[in-house]
């Protein structure tokens, strides 16, 4: 049976790696955790990296009719892309673009640059893990 190919934003992948359950509402938190357990259990499926709203996306109070009404998101998603090199709408394997985030963004200039305003960066374990 073929994995189903997600659709994630580029900033998705720090949140994955950081998120405790914190989350917008519920249902936000439950398809993150879903989310997030299919990538850990099927760490080879491809990702379609875009800047749009996402599978994440879905469930956030943010999205209004597939359309993010959070400006800085857009730029943490060109952010990341720069970042890492990859373009949008690229498929890249999960646990690759995993490492390759682990091992380009390391200082907190990245976060700065990335995460700018973001309510969650004081209770992201993925900064607080990873950030020299």
């Amino acid at each position: 049976m073929d994995k189903k190919i997600l659709s994630i934003r580029a900033h998705h992948f720090l949140c994955i790696q950081g998120f405790q359950g914190y989350g917008y509402s519920e249902d936000f938190v439950r398809n993150m955790t879903g989310i997030i357990k299919y990538i850990r259990e099927n760490s080879d499926c491809k990702i379609n990296l875009i800047s749009s709203c996402d599978d994440i996306c879905s469930a956030c109070s943010n999205n209004k009719e597939q359309y993010c009404c959070n400006k800085e998101v857009d730029n943490m998603d060109n952010a990341v892309l720069i970042k890492l090199g990859l373009k949008e709408g690229c498929t890249i394997n999960a646990a690759d673009v995993i490492k390759l985030v682990n091992r380009k963004l390391k200082t907190e200039e990245d976060i700065k640059d990335i995460c700018g305003n973001c309510r969650w960066t004081e209770k992201c374990l993925w900064r607080l893990t990873h950030i020299l």
